[in-house]
């Protein structure tokens, strides 16, 4: 009796137990049935209809799609292993796509979708001080980009009325530039000449002046080898330009659509700080390979050649580029976004195809002659085929007091000199012009990452203008400039501030300048 009472209580004991998680499971299936409930309310099934393609051909940064009947111009397609592509042709049986990424594994019969959107990049204060490629992604290790907005690499140019006119000087740092050449904030100036002339060198002279002035700047690096790129990183980092430079690279081994994109994804993270108010500097290095790479993608899709393979938009595809670089008026914030565009050259052929559709477009050029290059006159800017459109009118009014007549004399001085190889004996006046001359090229040499302010290149060119320099040894006259420089920075602080300043100078100020140019000369 005593073994079937202990039964009966263990059989009672486990029905009690099994009760109670009986009631557990019971409450744990009704709360969470109650939280499905609550999520799938309101919510509704419903079937999207996607529009799939498959992939004819691949090529070399390209392919050829069948089946996208309803697929727009420029939209973003997706293939197999997250590669995007832009279409780019739209024909009655297929369209053709420029690839913006690794073509690896893909092949004909791949799977094509449509996603309905533009290709756009992410744009913010966390681009500045960053290296990235041209759909946004970094490249300098330092982590992801994290920014909330994004926008479309292709936007429309600001509108005529809504810009206003370019009267705010961007200062190179180069006397040659600001003096002769000048540049303003929201203009486009082109450089150009043949390789290896220092076409890059002024453009990173540029950035590197632009410290402290509130500008930032942008660089894209179109189809440049990865020493190259990595040099001009060390170079910029090494004068703290990084601090307010955005770094934009498709390298030479990139597929050509990535260089096809890469400016007008700069120029889209550009816009962005412009829209804010921010004045803002862009540099296209160099067009002359982004028309390459766009030349390689139109015959890849079979567009018509025309002039040197090029296909017949070929112009427009810059100018919508560089319109894009402009002044807003005030009420829209009044930013401005300057660019410098690089071109390359053939044997000084300036006439060429890309360089004088580019000169059309832009607002002056300076040209770099290879003669200079080899004589060593650095930088090597052939006055007499550089020009600035915009001229004077962003120039401080200094410039114009002290080197007005500058370009002038200089342009005489290079004719007298090639005369005076060809002739025997030279009389006092055109000799006193060839010897001044001289001086004034060996004054507006200039070293590389060696920027000059205002106010000290105000100082130099009145030197040289009023002839105080003229009796000075050739192989002396950087030790004057030196000293030149010095005793303006010392004893004409308060002229000088308001050279920057942009006030106009009087006689009485000049002749004091001169007087302390004088005895540094002296």
């Amino acid at each position: 009796m005593d073994q079937g009472g202990g039964v009966k209580s263990l059989q009672q004991n486990l029905s009690k137990m099994v009760e109670e998680k009986n009631t557990v499971l019971k409450s744990f299936l009704d709360d969470t049935f109650r939280v499905f409930d609550r999520v799938l309310e309101g919510h509704r099934v419903e079937v999207k209809a996607r529009e799939v393609g498959t992939v004819n051909y691949i090529g070399q940064g390209i392919a050829r799609v069948e089946g996208l009947s309803g697929v727009k111009s420029e939209e973003i397609v997706s293939f197999p292993g997250d590669v995007l592509g832009m279409v780019l042709n739209v024909d009655p049986s297929e369209v053709g796509v420029i690839l913006v990424g690794k073509t690896e594994g893909l092949k004909a019969g791949s799977e094509v979708r449509r996603t309905g959107r533009v290709l756009d990049v992410p744009v913010g204060e966390a681009l500045v001080g960053r290296m990235v490629d041209a759909m946004g992604r970094p490249l300098d290790g330092l982590g992801p980009v994290r920014t909330p907005r994004r926008r479309p690499v292709e936007r429309r140019a600001p509108d005529i009325m809504d810009r206003a006119p370019v009267t705010v000087p961007l200062q190179t740092g180069l006397k040659v530039v600001d003096a002769l050449i000048p540049i303003g904030r929201g203009q486009r100036e082109l450089i150009v000449g043949d390789r290896q002339t220092g076409k890059t060198a002024i453009a990173l002279d540029t950035i590197i002046n632009q410290r402290g002035k509130d500008v930032l700047c942008f660089y894209c690096a179109i189809g440049r080898r990865s020493s190259s790129v990595a040099k001009l990183i060390a170079d910029l980092r090494a004068h703290h330009a990084m601090e307010y430079c955005t770094v934009v690279v498709a390298e030479g081994e990139d597929p050509p659509g990535l260089k096809f994109i890469a400016p007008y994804a700069a120029t889209a993270m550009a816009e962005y700080f412009m829209e804010q108010g921010r004045d803002v500097l862009i540099v296209y290095d160099d067009l002359t390979r982004h028309a390459q790479a766009y030349r390689e993608l139109s015959l890849l899709l079979r567009r018509p050649p025309g002039r040197e393979a090029f296909p017949g938009d070929i112009f427009y595809i810059h100018s919508r580029l560089l319109e894009r670089s402009t002044h807003l008026r005030e009420e829209l914030g009044g930013g401005s976004l300057t660019a410098m565009p690089i071109v390359e050259t053939e044997a000084q052929n300036i006439s060429a195809y890309i360089p004088t559709n580019i000169i059309s477009i832009t607002d002056g050029q300076i040209y770099l002659s290879p003669d200079l290059f080899q004589k060593g006159v650095l930088p090597a800017v052939d006055v007499g085929k550089s020009v600035s459109r915009v001229g004077g009118a962003t120039q401080l009014p200094a410039y114009r007091t002290v080197a007005g007549d500058l370009r002038l004399s200089y342009s005489q001085f290079e004719e007298l000199e090639t005369f005076s190889r060809f002739a025997p004996r030279l009389d006092e006046e055109t000799r006193r012009t060839v010897e001044h001359g001289r001086r004034v090229r060996e004054i507006l040499k200039q070293a590389q990452y060696e920027p000059m302010t205002a106010s000290e290149q105000i100082a130099v060119l009145l030197a040289v203008t009023r002839g105080v320099v003229d009796e000075v040894p050739l192989d002396r006259i950087v030790e004057a400039e030196a000293a030149i420089r010095k005793i303006a920075a010392e004893k004409q602080p308060d002229l000088c501030a308001r050279i920057q300043a942009g006030e106009q100078l009087g006689d009485d100020d000049l002749s004091s300048l001169l007087d302390h140019i004088q005895k540094a000369v002296d």
